[in-house]
């Protein structure tokens, strides 16, 4: 048995000579990270930058379900419904764990095997080498929620190829590891029955170049995108710059995909996919991850004080009718002023970076 560095009911890190293995332990949960956890997580990789006995650090879940399917949503609830201020600090503290993620100065092995959303998301798509399996099932899925893909995850889309990325956000459609790897998303193709061959081979490893030539060896060939045989019509549909166009264009096409993309997006909160869009436009001018997890703390925090996402938890956890009412209910009804508000500084209060 590897030496147990630290552990509780949450969370387990592990030494394995050079690696430092931190692994998600909330497998019920589908290992949702909670604040503690977040916190746990951003203080090890400070503590482990300087530490000349670690080499590579590695993140993975408990269990087969997945890495992690996002934050806590009843917990976050629970707080805009009691006014406290859990989602200021949760969000301030991801997002400062996702940009040292970005720019940590040692490898970091990122497993992305089994469900991977939102948070989930987060803490593996800036790694330095991101690994998705046969069993990899990645989405952005906040706009049903009444949320938008945070997690500076825009940044990382807006960069995929064409409209790709757009649609991925605005769906919030899952896609397998063929597709992540053609978004951006990951980087490596390894089968499942070699993730522990993996582990014991990264604990030998010293160098970045010594990770990739490992994973070059265990990994297989890249399955095929489904996403990249249907740019033509993705492209074509998401490039105007409003939702109603968008929807029109999917509405007029002669693909059945397109108008299966319209029926999904036509049911997600329209606030949110205004929201969505504009964060999405607005990404490809920023500098970096952080400017855009900037923008993300001061979108996510206008959501949790509004309507809509109190509401979906509200249709989907706690009540289980999952007929969310949305406000506005129509997406014509939602104004410039509406959308405005969510990207508003918040002066003092606004998220900063340690460096």
């Amino acid at each position: 048995m590897k030496p147990i560095v630290n552990s509780d009911e949450d969370l387990l890190v592990s030494n394995e000579k050079s690696l430092r293995r931190i692994t998600l332990n909330r497998p019920r949960a589908m290992n949702a990270l909670t604040l503690d956890m977040v916190v746990e997580i951003y203080d090890l990789l400070r503590s482990w930058a300087s530490d000349p006995d670690v080499k590579v650090i590695m993140l993975d879940g408990a269990g087969e379900r997945g890495l992690c399917a996002g934050g806590d949503i009843r917990a976050l609830y629970n707080a805009a419904r009691s006014g406290t201020d859990l989602p200021q600090k949760f969000w301030r503290t991801e997002y400062r764990l996702d940009a040292l993620i970005a720019r940590y100065p040692k490898p970091i092995v990122a497993i992305m095997d089994g469900v991977v959303m939102g948070g989930g998301v987060g803490i593996s798509a800036y790694a330095s080498h991101r690994v998705v399996t046969e069993r990899s099932a990645i989405a952005m899925p906040e706009v049903a929620i009444g949320l938008f893909p945070d997690v500076g995850v825009s940044f990382l889309l807006a960069g995929s190829p064409g409209y790709v990325g757009t649609h991925l956000a605005l769906t919030g459609a899952g896609i397998g590891a063929g597709d992540a790897i053609f978004c951006g998303l990951a980087d490596f193709n390894v089968p499942t029955k070699k993730l522990k061959a993996l582990r014991e081979c990264l604990s030998v490893c010293s160098t970045s170049q010594e990770v990739d030539d490992v994973l070059d060896a265990l990994g297989t060939a890249i399955p095929t995108s489904d996403l990249a045989s249907a740019r033509p019509w993705i492209d074509h549909c998401y490039a105007p710059s409003t939702i109603e166009e968008i929807i029109d264009r999917l509405d007029q096409s002669g693909e059945r995909a397109a108008h299966r993309a319209r029926e999904v997006i036509q049911v997600k909160s329209p606030t949110s996919l205004k929201v969505t869009l504009r964060n999405l436009r607005e990404t490809r001018s920023f500098r970096g991850l952080e400017d855009c997890l900037r923008q993300d703390y001061r979108i996510a925090l206008a959501c949790i004080e509004g309507h809509d996402f109190i509401e979906r938890v509200r249709a989907a956890v706690i009540d289980k009718d999952m007929s969310p009412k949305w406000c506005p209910v129509e997406i014509e009804l939602v104004t410039p002023e509406l959308v405005n508000q969510h990207f508003r500084s918040r002066g003092a209060s606004d998220l900063s970076f340690e460096h």
